[in-house]
């Protein structure tokens, strides 16, 4: 995890994070007044980028999720949410590289049926997280219900990038390398994670991400009977207990999680 901030200092990741980051808010803001839950969040073709630049740019990609998106947010959902917002994307974007690099030693030049099923694992599993990560923390504000905001946050996010992802992963990776811009190529071996426990951090996120969806909708749906995909708005409670208490152990391992891989 130390190649997030030792990344600095390299000018090119630098410049990387400042690309990312202008290039997400600048496809994300003209689909701001197509909103599928106004004030929170909208039809995001953008969320393609955050994955296939994660895979080629590393930890600039993290960091320019998560600056791209508040940047975004400043033009039609910035509140209180914006930062979880700012979490759930910046892991987003922080997962696909981290994940790959311990599923798979190839590149992520997605041809082939096994690329192909790692790349969607990644995909949702990124996905999941950062629509748990912003569900719990809008509940918690008593904005939107989980059941309404984090299953969006989650098909929107998979849906997106599992389609565009691997012909844009086709088009851009070997230029990207030819180029010599990939994170692999700027950063230096010592920077890069080892081993370790990367495999452990891998089962914790996973929990907590896949597990994540699944008990915050049983809380949701099972005591507070909030609709799946948005009939929360009618029935569902926020700033409950229930939410706030009962996924905190689900944000634990996947901000430990994070941190092993």
């Amino acid at each position: 995890m130390k190649e997030l901030f030792t990344m600095w200092k390299h000018t090119r990741m630098v410049v990387l994070t400042a690309v990312i980051a202008s290039v997400y808010a600048a496809v994300l803001i003209p689909f701001k007044p197509i909103p599928i839950i106004p004030g929170f969040t909208e039809i995001r073709p953008a969320n393609v980028l955050p994955i296939i630049c994660s895979l080629m740019f590393g930890p600039a990609a993290a960091w320019g999720s998560a600056f791209g998106n508040l940047i975004g947010d400043f033009f039609g959902t910035l509140g209180l949410g914006s930062i979880f917002g700012f979490l759930g994307n910046f892991l987003y974007g922080f997962i696909p590289y981290k994940v790959w690099r311990i599923i798979s030693k190839e590149e992520p030049t997605i041809k082939g049926s096994k690329k192909l099923l790692k790349y969607i694992f990644l995909v949702f599993l990124a996905s999941s997280v950062c629509g748990v990560v912003i569900g719990w923390g809008v509940d918690l504000l008593g904005l939107v219900p989980f059941s309404a905001l984090a299953n969006i946050i989650t098909i929107n996010n998979f849906l997106v990038a599992s389609i565009l992802g691997p012909f844009l992963l086709i088009i851009l990776y070997p230029r990207i390398k030819r180029w010599g811009l990939l994170y692999s190529d700027i950063l230096e071996e010592r920077e890069l994670p080892r081993k370790n426990l990367r495999g452990l951090g891998l089962i914790l996120i996973s929990i907590g991400g896949l597990g994540g969806i699944v008990l915050g909708n049983l809380i949701s749906l099972g005591i507070y009977h909030s609709g799946f995909l948005g009939a929360g708005f009618i029935t569902g409670t926020t700033g409950s207990l229930g939410i706030a208490l009962g996924m905190v152990p689900v944000i634990f391992l996947i901000l430990i999680g994070s941190m092993l891989l």
